[in-house]
């Protein structure tokens, strides 16, 4: 709804899937082919300038192996061969941080790759931001309040790092308009019920720098709830009212969307498999091989299968060891009640896959027009 009390077409899908789309890949998993992911979510590095508050990567401990241009180019290689259409750098670091960030982008769109970004956007570099921006299908800020203050306090920083970043995105909206690009230019903010003081000016932010959209997203957590998410506090009525209010500052050039499936479910996954991972794939930024980004940590060894900088991304995802992995979190084996974390990037995808293998509904030729970004599900 605007602030005129109409319901809009949504713009973008920011809250949901577009599998429906990628029929033949689901057609493919269905017969029990070895399907090649759709997208694929991926760092350039561990490594990252912030500390957020909320940041899941803290709990994706793992051997941190530096990844070289060689290795990317190589998986890129790799990606284009064998069909993945969408390769987001983002994963579990800061991607920026890396010297060849620009021409990771550059290098993927011209092997016919959709290429997107996630960053805080505190490093980009004014004279790479055109390439960087001609280069990407969709380029995001992770950007959690709108006060400089806050900003450092939630996103562990010193508050000039705000100022930087506000800067970047005037820059990149202004680029994107002079230069009459495609990219989607937008920000994303990480939602805890401790925040709530902080969408409003956020939402007023956004609009005001001339962005594409703001999502309003829920924080994920681990199956210990290690960063102290509780679930039911998004359900409180002011928190909701909140969001509500956000969304009314939407206009035909600004979308600002809360993610209701995820903040409204109270943690519960409407699924008891998880079938995504093959069609939405998670990489480290050591280079590490697991089906998820939950599943990064040491502690899950067992579920990773190798390592990009030791052998080419292809040979690992053909292998028997990735589909025995895969194979595994789809089984009675696993419980995703109880072994997974909560509120994972795969959510939407497993609640479709699973109603599709339970015969709740059917695979059938999408309707309506095709949404933007469709390579990243």
């Amino acid at each position: 709804m605007n602030k005129e009390g109409k319901k809009r077409e949504e713009p973008i899908i920011l809250d949901g899937h577009k599998l429906a789309w990628h029929k033949d890949r689901v057609e493919a998993w269905l017969r029990g082919e070895r399907i090649v992911p759709i997208t694929i979510d991926y760092a350039l590095t561990r490594a990252c300038n912030y500390k957020c508050t909320y940041c899941y990567s803290q709990l994706q401990e793992n051997d941190n192996t530096k990844m070289s241009k060689k290795h990317t180019f190589r998986f890129l290689d790799d990606c284009a061969e064998m069909g993945v259409k969408g390769v987001i750098l983002m994963g579990d670091g800061e991607s920026t941080v890396s010297p060849h960030f620009a021409e990771t982008l550059v290098y993927g769109k011209k092997n016919g790759i959709d290429m997107a970004v996630a960053t805080n956007g505190a490093l980009l570099k004014e004279e790479e931001l055109g390439s960087i921006l001609s280069s990407s299908t969709w380029f995001r800020f992770n950007i959690s309040a709108g006060i400089p203050k806050r900003y450092s306090e939630i996103h562990g920083c010193k508050e000039e790092e705000f100022y930087k970043v506000i800067e970047n995105i005037k820059k990149s909206v202004k680029i994107k308009k002079e230069k009459k690009l495609d990219v989607t230019i937008g920000m994303q903010m990480v939602f805890m019920p401790k925040f709530k003081e902080d969408v409003i000016p956020l939402t007023k932010l956004g609009k005001n720098l001339g962005v594409d959209y703001l999502v309003i997203k829920h924080c994920s957590d681990d199956e210990k709830r290690k960063l102290g998410s509780d679930y039911q506090e998004y359900l409180e009525s002011d928190l909701i009212n909140i969001l509500k209010e956000a969304e009314t500052y939407s206009d035909e050039n600004y979308f600002v969307k809360a993610k209701w499936s995820k903040i409204l479910s109270g943690g519960r996954k409407k699924y008891s498999k998880c079938y995504g991972t093959p069609f939405l794939m998670q990489l480290s930024g050591s280079g590490l091989v697991a089906p998820c980004g939950q599943l990064f940590n040491s502690k899950y060894q067992k579920h990773h299968i190798g390592n990009i900088t030791e052998e080419p991304f292809k040979d690992i995802l053909k292998s028997d060891k990735y589909w025995e992995v895969v194979n595994h979190l789809a089984s009675n084996k696993h419980n995703v009640h109880t072994d997974c974390g909560v509120m994972c990037c795969q959510d939407r995808i497993n609640e479709y896959l699973w109603d599709l293998k339970q015969g709740k509904i059917k695979l059938e030729e999408p309707k309506g027009k095709r949404p933007l970004h469709i390579n990243f599900i």
